[in-house]
C-alpha cells in the first residue's frame, strides 16, 4: 500500500438521535468544498442511513466487497458536492468476526483507492456495542457529537469511558449538535468535561457548535443534505465553518490514519490488550 497519509475521522455518540449521520454528511460536503478528497463510510451495520438520507439506491454494499463477490470501487456512490460514499453492509457480521482471508480482502480493498483519498469520515452506529467500538478505536480522529439531553451526555460519557478503560484512547473531539445558541454548545462541553475530568484521564478538545435549524428537517424531508439543499443556513455556514477548523487538524505521522493501519485495527479483536 502506498503511504499516502489519509485521515480517519470517526463520527460518534453513544446515543441515537443525536444527528451522527446529518453531521457525517454535512461534515464531509464541507470538506469536499475546500478541496478535500472525501469518502464517507457508513457503518451502521445494523441500520444503514447515509443512503437514506440522500436519497441513493446502493446496488451493492460492503459485504459484498468482505464476501469477495467484488471490489470496493464497485460499491462506491457518487455522493453530493464530490463525496464517494461507501454504502453499509447491512446485516452482516460484525467486523471482529471476519476470517483472515477477509482481513486480508478488505485491507487490499482499501488499499485500491488510497491514492485518491485525503480523509475517510465514518459515520457509525449508536451505541457502544463491539462494532462502533472497532471502528472508533481504528479512526485517528474521534468526533463525539452530543445535544443537550441527559441521556446523550451520559451515554457520550460511557462511550469516552469505554475507549479509555479498555482500549487506552485519551484525546477525544466534541461537537454540540442542533444548539439553539453558542453558549448552550460551550455548556454542554462543560457538562461532559466536568465529569470526564473527575473521573477519567483524558483530553476533550471542543470542535463547535451547529445550531438547531429548521432547514435540517426540510432537507431531510427532500433527501438531501442541508449544506447542499440550503447553502445559506446557520447549520450550512456552521458546517462549513467547522470543516475549516478540522482541515487544520494535523495529517496523520507513519503510520498512524494510513488506511492499511485503520483497517488492520478494523478488524483486530477488541481486547484490554490492544490499548491505542
Amino acid at each position: 500500500m502506498a503511504m499516502h497519509p489519509v485521515q480517519v475521522i470517526a463520527v460518534t455518540g453513544g446515543k441515537g438521535g443525536v444527528g451522527k449521520t446529518n453531521v457525517s454528511v454535512n461534515l464531509s460536503m464541507a470538506l469536499a468544498d475546500l478541496g478535500r478528497r472525501v469518502m464517507l463510510m457508513d457503518a451502521d451495520l445494523g441500520l444503514a442511513n447515509v443512503d437514506v438520507l440522500l436519497g441513493l439506491t446502493p446496488k451493492r454494499t460492503l459485504a459484498d466487497v468482505i464476501s469477495g463477490e467484488c471490489d470496493l470501487r464497485d460499491v462506491l456512490l457518487q455522493g453530493p458536492g464530490g463525496i464517494r460514499i461507501v454504502p453499509a453492509a447491512s446485516g452482516t457480521q460484525s467486523m471482529v468476526s471476519l476470517t483472515p482471508m477477509q482481513h486480508a480482502g478488505l485491507i487490499q480493498a482499501f488499499s485500491d483507492i488510497s491514492e485518491n483519498l485525503d480523509v475517510l469520515v465514518i459515520d457509525t452506529a449508536a451505541g457502544i456495542g463491539d462494532a462502533v467500538v472497532s471502528f472508533v478505536r481504528a479512526a485517528q480522529e474521534i468526533l463525539v457529537v452530543v445535544c443537550d439531553e441527559p441521556t446523550s451526555i451520559t451515554d457520550a460519557y460511557a462511550l469516552i469511558k469505554l475507549l479509555n478503560r479498555d482500549h487506552g484512547i485519551s484525546r477525544f473531539r466534541v461537537l454540540a449538535n442542533m444548539a439553539h445558541s453558542p453558549q448552550e454548545g460551550r455548556n454542554l462541553f462543560a457538562k461532559l468535561t466536568k465529569v470526564t475530568d473527575r473521573f477519567l484521564d483524558v483530553a476533550l478538545q471542543y470542535v463547535g457548535a451547529v445550531p438547531y435549524d429548521e432547514c435540517v428537517r426540510k432537507a431531510v424531508q427532500k433527501q438531501r443534505a442541508v449544506y447542499e439543499a440550503f447553502p445559506r443556513s446557520k447549520c450550512a455556514l456552521a458546517f462549513k465553518a467547522i470543516a475549516q477548523k478540522v482541515d487544520t487538524w494535523p495529517l496523520p505521522a507513519n503510520p498512524r490514519g494510513h488506511l492499511e493501519f485503520f483497517v488492520e485495527r478494523l478488524v483486530q479483536q477488541p481486547t484490554a490488550d490492544s490499548a491505542v
